[in-house]
C-alpha cells in the first residue's frame, strides 16, 4: 500500500512539474515580445550566416583578408581542442535551460532572445566592416560542430565568448553563474589554444556583451516580461 502510494505521489509530483512549465511557458507565448525578440534572433543569426558567407565569397574571388599578430597567440603554442569551445557553449546553453525551469524564469526567454540577437546583429555588421583573416596555423574546429557555422570565418568580436558572457549577465542566481563562468573559462582557453581568435577578439566579446546588457535594462526592460 505504502509503495502505491508512493508510486502515486511520484506520478502526482511529475504531473505538477510538467504543469508548472506549461504554465509559465503559456504566459510567454501569450505576449507579444516573444514575437518580436524571436524575431530580432532569427534576423541576427541569418545575417550572422550571411555575413560568413560574403567573407567566403570575397575570398573565393581572391580577396586577401590579413593575418594578424598577436601578443599571446605569439607566444601559446597551438593545440587542437576544437571541440571543446563549442561543447562547452552547448553545456552552458543546457545550464541556462535548468535555471529558468528551476528558478521559473520563464519571462527573461524574450529578453534573452532579444539581446542575443542584438549581439549578432552588431557582430554580423563588425565581421563585415573589418574583415580580417583567421589567426595563423587555425585549422579549423572539430567536424562534429565545425563551430555551428559552415563557414568559420569572421573572427571579430568572437561569438562564443559575447554570447556567453551576455547569458551570464543576464542570469541571477550566483550558483548558476559560478557554473557558467567555469564553462567560460573553458571556452576562452580552448579559443587561445586553438588559435580561433584574437585575443583582442575575445576582449571585444566581453565589451559588446556588456554594453548590450546595459543597454537592454535602461531600454529594454519590457521583454523581460514579469510572473
Amino acid at each position: 500500500m505504502n509503495k502505491m502510494n508512493n508510486n502515486m505521489d511520484k506520478k502526482n509530483s511529475v504531473r505538477l512539474f510538467f504543469s508548472e512549465i506549461a504554465s509559465g511557458l503559456v504566459q510567454v507565448i501569450k505576449s507579444k515580445y516573444l514575437y518580436i525578440a524571436a524575431g530580432v534572433f532569427m534576423a541576427g543569426v541569418g545575417l550572422n550566416l550571411l555575413s560568413q558567407i560574403y567573407l567566403h565569397n570575397s575570398m573565393s574571388r581572391g580577396a586577401m583578408f590579413p593575418t594578424l599578430s598577436d601578443l599571446i597567440l605569439d607566444r601559446v603554442p597551438v593545440i587542437d581542442v576544437a571541440i571543446l569551445y563549442d561543447l562547452f557553449c552547448i553545456i552552458l546553453y543546457a545550464i541556462v535551460f535548468i535555471y529558468i525551469v528551476h528558478r521559473k524564469e520563464y519571462g527573461k526567454i524574450p529578453y534573452i532572445l532579444l539581446l542575443g540577437g542584438i549581439f549578432y546583429i552588431i557582430r554580423a555588421l563588425f565581421v563585415v566592416l573589418t574583415p580580417m583573416g583567421n589567426p595563423a596555423n587555425f585549422n579549423g574546429s572539430d567536424p562534429l560542430f565545425n563551430g555551428f557555422m559552415k563557414y568559420e570565418l569572421g573572427v571579430y568580436p568572437s561569438g562564443h565568448v559575447g554570447n556567453s558572457f551576455l547569458l551570464l549577465l543576464i542570469v541571477s542566481d550566483k550558483i548558476y553563474r559560478y557554473l557558467m563562468f567555469a564553462c567560460l573559462l573553458v571556452i576562452i582557453a580552448a579559443l587561445i589554444m586553438t588559435h580561433c581568435h584574437y585575443s583582442i577578439d575575445i576582449l571585444s566579446g566581453f565589451i559588446f556583451s556588456y554594453a548590450i546588457k546595459s543597454f537592454g535594462d535602461r531600454n529594454l526592460s519590457m521583454f523581460s516580461l514579469k510572473e
